[in-house]
């Protein structure tokens, strides 16, 4: 597989850890933010509420980063990536990379083209 044209500058165990602490912090604060939303005089809400609402936050967020990731897929491909370097950073092979993205690469090499034969 061809060498990505990305490489992180951090062991990739610390850089997940950072990531999963960061996107907790913020859903958690999303959530207590949507509990507290209520009108004025709702009872104050349970741990059950507070943890049904991190979770939808979390949903939701997965929902926005699958998004997200597409338009990325997208500008990477249009910024010259191919399916190996996008499989690669997205921690799949090039087929994966292709059936998750299909059509995101055109090969201009896998088009047939028209030769047109001699004939003596």
């Amino acid at each position: 597989m061809p060498a990505p044209g990305f490489v992180p500058h951090v062991s990739e165990p610390e850089f997940a850890a950072q990531v999963r602490k960061a996107v907790d912090e913020v859903a958690r604060r999303a959530a207590g933010q949507l509990c507290a939303a209520g009108r004025a005089g709702d009872p104050v809400p349970t741990d059950r509420v507070r943890a049904l609402a991190h979770l939808y936050v979390l949903v939701t967020m997965e929902e926005a980063v699958q998004h997200l990731e597409r338009g990325a897929a997208r500008a990477a491909a249009d910024a010259g990536a191919g399916y190996p370097e996008i499989g690669h950073v997205s921690r799949m092979s090039r087929q994966g990379a292709r059936r998750r993205w299909p059509g995101l690469v055109t090969d201009p090499a896998s088009s047939p083209s028209h030769q047109p034969t001699r004939s003596s």
